[in-house]
């Protein structure tokens, strides 16, 4: 960046966060583009090496960079707007949420720590926790997320962290992120939450306790399936010390190219998950209502377990669904295999719907003991709800329940 870079634009304060995903954070330069640029560049020249020296010793001007590594204009820009919409003081973005992930765990421990953490995670997300983690001297403790009584008695003076996902993948379990929080902060520990199934449309986890929210980008903040991203978003302190000191060595940043794929995402964020929650809700509905052997978890519906804590702390039942076939593997692949409009794929917050068998893909990798803990039985299947016609979908979805005999 120029020693003089180009004001900015000042955003009144009280414009509504749908308004802050188009345009907070812009960074203009000297052609005064609409479009944010997206600055291809991994450095940055020095006018004098006292500059040079003033910059690594953060004496530099405002709004200056060193190396793409430690932070980029674009990726700068992608930040600060997560940041203002999460209502987060600072944000760094990641090369994916697993590096996120990695970062918000590696970063804040070290070797006779402990960490406790909801058993219903993401499967890399539980290898970091119970096989990474324990190698570098940090012991872990699993806990069922709802039960609030086990979190409090997997609390130990050495605990530091606390760790947790709400609504969980793939079993859409919800964990009372404000009681867990009090619980972790009575004991010292901070606590981080993986929003991404919530999105940060329809759950605010700092609002609620949380110390520290971390994103897949690659899921809903893309949202068309083309770049891997993630980030995490926390006060100033942690973001721009050990999260900052941690990436910057270890080489975990996002590319310029993908943040400025996100940052058009964001400026379509609201618009695509709230489209997508009411096809979510909808298709929720008439899996429900389907004359056959399947029950559908949805957060947004009443017979969801924990419809009251949804309705607390959820704005919407979100993008996602789970749907529990009774007929096993096979009626799960038959249900799979019939479907015409949704996709087959892992991936998941993307415009296509997307479905997924996770005890043979996602969490494959988990013995079945295992599973059967979490709730992940063989006829589960996960949904993923995009930008088609809804009832394109219900039909979609109809025909390949009645191809599974459901």
């Amino acid at each position: 960046m120029s020693q003089h870079p180009p004001a900015q634009r000042r955003l009144p304060a009280d414009i509504a966060p749908a308004t802050r995903l188009v345009h907070e954070g812009s960074r203009r330069s000297a052609y005064g583009e609409v479009s944010e640029a997206l600055f291809l560049t991994q450095g940055f020249l020095y006018p004098n090496a006292s500059a040079a020296e003033a910059r690594f010793e953060g004496e530099g001007p405002e709004d200056s960079f060193i190396y793409a590594r430690y932070g980029n204009p674009t990726v700068a820009m992608f930040e600060d707007r997560i940041a203002a919409y999460e209502g987060a003081e600072a944000a760094f973005a990641t090369a994916s949420g697993m590096a996120a992930m990695n970062a918000a765990m590696f970063s804040q421990l070290k070797a006779g720590d402990h960490v406790v953490a909801s058993q219903a995670l993401f499967g890399s997300c539980l290898y970091v926790i119970e096989t990474l983690l324990p190698r570098f001297g940090v012991e872990t403790t699993l806990v069922h997320g709802p039960d609030l009584d086990a979190w409090s008695a997997a609390m130990r003076p050495e605990t530091k962290l606390v760790f947790l996902e709400t609504p969980a993948n793939p079993t859409l379990e919800l964990i009372d992120i404000a009681a867990v929080a009090e619980i972790a902060h009575g004991g010292g520990a901070r606590v981080v939450v993986d929003n991404v199934f919530a999105t940060p449309v329809f759950q605010k986890p700092l609002e609620l306790g949380a110390d520290m929210v971390m994103y897949s980008a690659t899921k809903h903040i893309d949202g068309q399936g083309r770049c891997l991203g993630g980030v995490l978003l926390s006060d100033e302190e942690t973001i721009r010390g050990p999260v900052e000191t941690y990436l910057k060595h270890t080489g975990g940043a996002m590319s310029p190219f993908n943040a400025w794929v996100m940052l058009k995402g964001l400026e379509t964020l609201e618009l695509r998950v709230r489209t997508q929650s009411a096809s979510a809700a909808r298709l929720a509905d008439a899996v429900a209502d389907h004359p056959g052997r399947a029950r559908v978890l949805y957060p947004g519906r009443t017979d969801h377990p924990q419809f009251e804590l949804a309705q607390r702390q959820m704005t919407s039942g979100a993008t996602m669904l789970a749907i529990e076939l009774s007929g096993g593997k096979s009626a799960a692949f038959a249900f799979l295999d019939a479907l015409q409009i949704v996709g087959i794929s892992n991936n998941l917050g993307d415009a296509k719907s997307l479905a997924t068998h996770p005890a043979t893909t996602t969490h494959q990798r988990l013995t079945a003991e295992a599973r059967a803990a979490l709730g992940i039985g063989d006829g589960l299947v996960r949904l993923s709800v995009g930008l088609e016609d809804a009832g394109d979908l219900v039909a979609d979805v109809s025909r390949a329940l009645d191809a599974a005999n459901c």
